[in-house]
This record gives structure tokens, C-alpha cells and sequence, in this order.
């Protein structure tokens, strides 16, 4: 008798069949809960992210600081509809690049990839910046480039044992922020009852310098605390429950950081004593945490300082280098990259794309320090330019080829709203940004021709 006909056997699910049913086998492990994936967008999101470019929103919106985050949230809001209408559709790890690749073709997805490939790839190198620039403040005797490399290499090591490991200790560090927000807000509000500041809605509107270009210059900053959205995305082949899951998930995110973020902006704003407190001035950096210390106590400003720095910024490092990899696993199974950055380890990990995240972070994170404002409009470009893609697609799929599927708020109104938002905040970017920007773009068209000629098809149509 054949035992192997008795054997257990792994079901089936849902998930798993709508993966094969696009032409991909399961080989991630498929381990998250709804918790665990809200918790990831959460920590990619990081809730103390204003913290770090608090200084450079407030210099660039003369004070309104509060506003923009609102507009960023209404516009990214716009954005979250349309992943979780993908999400449920085509739960594929690839994130942007596969939604755009199955709601309009293979050349507009590679596009839409490589364009998020660009915030992937400085995203873990601007957050050790980041870091290093925080305990600088606190060690100034050690130069900020030396805290870099530890940064980086960490995050890798951890994210080398496998997605499960990170779930855990992304709930640790979750709750760590929380903790250092409810403290931050708390003391703020002693601070106003004890008239050592005053509630002000300046914050979110300023008669005197109020305009919509001056606004929308600062959300491409702003942005980067909102483009989480596609890292939830890339898990749709490792959450219990695959797209619906994703979905559910990426507007219960939106929710919960878009309050935290406009908060913690409206009370550190409340604290700063002119709109132009950081012009032209070095305390931008450390603006927040400044804040901080006067507004709980000195003490707090260093446990502040430190929270960011080693547990909000080293977890948003955690999951930034998990995500990019398995964006470069995803572009490379669909041959779109070289087919090595898509071996797995033992333990499910994309571990070439994983180690050359982690180099090229080190690289660039060395080499462009000092240049915050710069790296961080650079980041948003490639985000903001594949979220417009985005939402052509699903105005595309589903507004135009939908049928009776079609939904028109979701489907129709959402994608062109979202999609203007974001277009006019992407114009209102530093020309150096476009520039650069554009470069990526350029190359990215260029890499495609070269597959091209090498018998890669990137001109035809998926999905339908």
C-alpha cells in the first residue's frame, strides 16, 4: 500500500488559488494575521515619522505644518482606495509594480517599478541618515556617518531569519512609539494649562502666508510618512487571507497614522515661536525633539531623541529592507531584473535582493549625508510617480473595462482625484528632484528597451 496516500496534506486556500489562477506558485510563507499586517504598515509608516522632518515641513509651509499633513492624508487617502481595490483583485507580492503590470500592461508596470524601486532603494539609506543624525545630537563627539553601517547591517541580520521574527518585533517597537506619543501629547497639554504655551490654529491655516503652491511644496516631504501603503501591498503572499486582507488593512493604516501624524505636528507647532524659526537654520534637524524636552522635560528630549532613533527609525530600516527586497524578488520572478534577485533561502527570505538592498544602503547612505532635504524629495518622486500610475490603472481596469464590476466612486471619481492631488504635488517638487527624477525615469525606459532586445517582452498586456 502507497502511504503517501494517506499523508496529511497542506489545503489549499483561497489565497493560494487566486495566486496560482495569475500563473505564480506560492513560495513565501503565508504566516501574518490582520494584526500582524497592520502592525508592519504601522511600523513602516512609523508613527513618530514627523519627528524627523518636522523642521523641513514647517520651514516649507511658513508654519501650517498641521495642514499639510491633512492634504497629504485627504490625497493619500485617494491612493489607499486604489490599492485596496487591486489588493483584492490581484494578490501578488509585487505591490505597485504588479497592480499597474495586470491593470494595463507589462511596459507601464516595469515603469511603475522602477519607479518605486527609486524610494525603495534611498529609503533604507535616508533612514540610517536619519538615525545617525539623531544620536548625533545626543553624541556629538561620534560623527554621524559612523552610526550608518550598524543601521543597516542590524536590519539585515534580523530580516535575514525570516518575516515571523520581524512580525514579533515590529509589535514591540509599535507599542515603544505609542508609548513616547502619549507622553509627548500629554505633556504638551500640561504645558497649555499651565500657559507655557497656547492652543493655535495656525497650525492649520495662516491668513498670512497661507496659499495651495505653498502647501503642496512641502507635501512631497510630508509624503514620505505616508507611502507605506505599497510596503503593506508587497504581503499580500505572506498574509492569512492574501488581498482581502492587504486591503482591509491598508485603510485601517490610513486611519490610525493620519491622527497620529496631524497630533503630534499640531502640538510640537503650538511650541515654535515664529513661522520662519528655521530658516536657513541647522535646528531644523532636531527640531522636533528640541521641541520635546521643552515641552515634557530635558530628560525626556534625550529618551525622545533615542526612541526615534533607535527603535521608530531602525524598525521603519526593518521593514523598508524587507519590502524592497521582495520588490526586487517580485520584478526579478517576472524576469523584469536579473532571475537571481529571486532565490529564497531556507527560511522564505529573497536573500541576494536582500544583500544588495542592504550594500547599495550602506553606499549611499555614507555618501549623502548631509543632504536631507534633498534625499527625501528624491524618495517621494518615485513614490508619488508610481502611485499616479496607479491610479491610471485602476481608472483603466476597472473604471473603463469593468463592466458591472465597476464601481464609480472607487473606480472612477477616486483615481482621478487621487491622481490630480498627486500629480500637483509631484510639480510642486524641487527642480533638482524633477531632474533627478526624470534621470531615474530615463534609465528605467532604458533598461526596458534592453530587455527588450534580449527577448523580454515588456509591450504586451496582462490581467485580462
Amino acid at each position: 500500500m502507497d502511504t503517501h496516500d494517506h499523508a496529511p496534506r497542506t489545503p489549499v486556500t483561497d489565497a493560494e488559488t487566486r495566486l496560482q489562477d495569475l500563473g505564480y506558485e506560492q513560495t513565501l510563507q503565508r504566516t501574518m494575521s490582520l494584526r500582524d499586517v497592520v502592525v508592519y504598515g504601522l511600523i513602516y509608516m512609523v508613527p513618530l515619522a514627523p519627528a524627523a522632518v518636522f523642521g523641513a515641513v514647517f520651514e516649507f509651509s511658513k508654519g501650517q505644518v498641521a495642514l499639510v499633513y491633512l492634504v497629504a492624508a485627504i490625497a493619500m487617502f485617494f491612493s489607499a482606495v486604489s490599492y485596496r481595490e487591486m489588493a483584492a483583485r490581484y494578490p501578488v507580492a509585487g505591490s505597485v509594480y504588479s497592480y499597474v503590470r495586470f491593470g494595463t500592461g507589462r511596459l507601464i508596470g516595469f515603469i511603475a517599478g522602477w519607479a518605486i524601486l527609486l524610494d525603495y532603494l534611498l529609503l533604507p539609506a535616508l533612514l540610517g541618515i536619519f538615525g545617525a543624525a539623531a544620536i548625533n545630537s545626543e553624541i556629538p563627539s561620534i560623527p554621524s556617518w559612523v552610526w550608518i553601517v550598524p543601521f543597516v547591517g542590524v536590519a539585515a541580520a534580523i530580516n535575514v531569519r525570516g518575516i515571523s521574527i520581524t512580525a514579533r518585533m515590529n509589535l514591540v517597537f509599535l507599542a515603544i512609539q505609542l508609548v513616547a506619543i502619549s507622553v509627548f501629547v500629554g505633556g504638551a497639554l500640561v504645558a497649555v494649562a499651565a500657559g507655557r504655551a497656547q492652543l493655535s490654529f495656525t497650525p492649520f491655516f495662516d491668513s498670512t502666508y497661507f496659499s495651495w503652491s505653498l502647501v503642496f511644496s512641502a507635501i512631497p516631504i510630508a509624503a514620505l510618512s505616508y507611502v507605506g501603503f505599497d510596503a503593506i501591498s508587497t504581503l499580500n503572499e505572506e498574509a492569512k487571507g492574501g488581498g482581502e486582507t492587504v486591503a482591509r488593512a491598508t485603510m485601517i493604516v490610513l486611519g490610525l497614522v493620519a491622527a497620529l501624524f496631524i497630533a503630534q505636528v499640531y502640538f510640537a507647532a503650538i511650541f515654535v515661536p515664529t513661522p520662519d524659526a528655521y530658516v536657513d537654520s541647522d535646528l531644523a534637524a532636531t527640531a522636533f525633539y528640541d521641541i520635546a524636552g521643552v515641552a515634557v522635560s530635558p530628560w525626556f528630549q534625550t529618551v525622545f531623541t533615542l526612541i526615534s532613533a533607535l527603535v521608530a527609525i531602525f524598525a521603519n530600516t526593518l521593514v523598508s529592507q524587507a519590502t524592497t527586497s521582495k520588490l526586487i524578488f517580485s520584478m526579478a520572478r517576472d524576469r523584469q531584473l536579473p532571475v537571481a534577485f529571486a532565490r529564497l533561502s531556507t527560511r522564505g527570505v529573497p536573500i541576494v535582493a536582500l544583500t544588495v538592498v542592504t550594500v547599495l544602503s550602506i553606499i549611499i547612505g555614507l555618501t549623502a549625508v548631509g543632504h536631507i532635504a534633498e534625499m527625501t524629495t528624491l524618495v517621494t518622486f518615485g513614490a508619488l510617480t508610481a502611485y499616479i500610475l496607479l491610479h491610471i490603472s485602476v481608472l483603466y481596469r476597472f473604471g473603463v473595462l469593468g463592466g458591472s464590476d465597476r464601481k464609480i466612486f472607487a473606480h472612477c471619481i477616486s483615481p482621478v482625484i487621487g491622481g490630480g492631488l498627486l500629480g500637483y504635488a509631484l510639480w510642486e517638487t524641487t527642480t533638482d528632484a524633477k531632474v533627478l527624477g526624470l534621470s531615474w525615469l530615463a534609465a528605467g525606459l532604458l533598461v526596458a528597451f534592453v530587455l527588450g532586445r534580449r527577448g523580454t517582452s515588456l509591450d504586451t498586456a496582462d490581467g485580462f
